[in-house]
């Protein structure tokens, strides 16, 4: 299955299937905070960055989480990824730490995969 660039919402059996194809009980995303773009899927984070970057976004603008499809609220999100390490934005681990980021992070995930309940 290829990285998904999802401008509407995503049902639970295409998450089910971008879980099986890649990590089993996750899927990574990206998000791109600007555009409320998402792209789910591949083997890592920067995958799915390539693919919206390519689609004309802009690195600063691109943050890595992964979603677990069998949990729900809090528990199906998680804002990890290598791509986040960004000393220039004052983010200098790979969790997201600045708070404002996580809610657009949240925001566009909960919009994209409202069955999960976030």
């Amino acid at each position: 299955m290829e990285i998904l660039v999802a401008p509407n919402s995503v049902s639970e059996e295409t998450l089910s299937a971008l879980a099986k194809e890649w990590h089993q009980t996750l899927v990574k995303g990206v998000v791109d905070i600007a555009r409320g773009t998402i792209a789910l899927g591949g083997e890592w984070h920067m995958d799915a960055s390539a693919r919206l970057l390519e689609e004309g976004s802009r690195q600063e603008d691109l943050w890595g989480f992964n979603i677990y499809p069998e949990e729900r609220g809090d528990a199906a999100i998680e804002y990890t990824s290598l791509i986040n390490i960004r000393p220039a934005q004052d983010n200098r681990s790979m969790e997201i730490v600045r708070e404002d980021t996580r809610r657009a992070v949240r925001a566009a995930a909960a919009r994209t995969i409202p069955f999960l309940g976030l």
